[in-house]
C-alpha cells in the first residue's frame, strides 16, 4: 500500500509510520467511521488524509486498511 508512497514522498510516510505506532498503542482511541463502516476508525494524517484501520480483538492486531485523501473516504460513506 505503501510502496508508491516511499519513493514519492518519504516524508509523509513518515508521520503515517508515527500515527501507526500511536494507533498500537491505544486503537480504542480513534473515531470510528458511521454505517456501513462502522467496524472500522480512523486518524487524520496532516490536513488532507485519512488512515482507516480495524481492530482484531481475538487475535489483538490493528489492520490497516486504507490511505487516500479525505475526500475519497467521505466519499464512500455517502
Amino acid at each position: 500500500m505503501f510502496a508508491k508512497l516511499s519513493k514519492k514522498n518519504p516524508k509523509q510516510l513518515e508521520k503515517i509510520y508515527k500515527k501507526i505506532s500511536e494507533i498500537i498503542q491505544d486503537p480504542h482511541h480513534y473515531k470510528n467511521l458511521r454505517r456501513p463502516l462502522q467496524h472500522l476508525k480512523r486518524v487524520r494524517i496532516d490536513k488532507s488524509f485519512v488512515l482507516t484501520f480495524s481492530i482484531d480483538e481475538s487475535m489483538k492486531l490493528v489492520i490497516i486498511e486504507d490511505y487516500d485523501h479525505h475526500h475519497k473516504i467521505q466519499r464512500i460513506l455517502r
